[in-house]
């Protein structure tokens, strides 16, 4: 299970420093219909089971926010964004 903090430290472009980013999931928007149908034959022989998994990092300081940074991680199956950490032998309470 792989999981990732809602607030990350990373370097910003627009402030030419380090400070703190939010952290989401980046999703695809909507497909179009478009025009015309299907022209070509459609692949159904699919081998990977999993996406890879591409994080949005949004900056925090009201001033800057700057958007467009993306970060592409491994496919894995059971992902979340949360903001504790899980420790080795600790039971989760909700």
């Amino acid at each position: 299970m792989v999981n990732i903090p809602k607030t990350h430290r990373t370097y910003c472009k627009k402030c030419d420093k380090q400070q703190l980013h939010k952290v989401t999931e980046y999703k695809k928007g909507k497909d179009s219909i478009g025009y015309s149908g299907q022209t070509k034959p459609i692949f159904r022989k699919k081998a990977k089971t999993t996406k890879k998994i591409v994080l949005r990092r949004e900056h925090v300081e009201p001033n800057c926010r700057s958007k467009g940074m993306l970060l592409w991680l491994t496919r894995c199956k059971p992902f979340e964004v949360r903001g504790d950490k899980k420790r080795k032998g600790q039971v989760i309470q909700f």
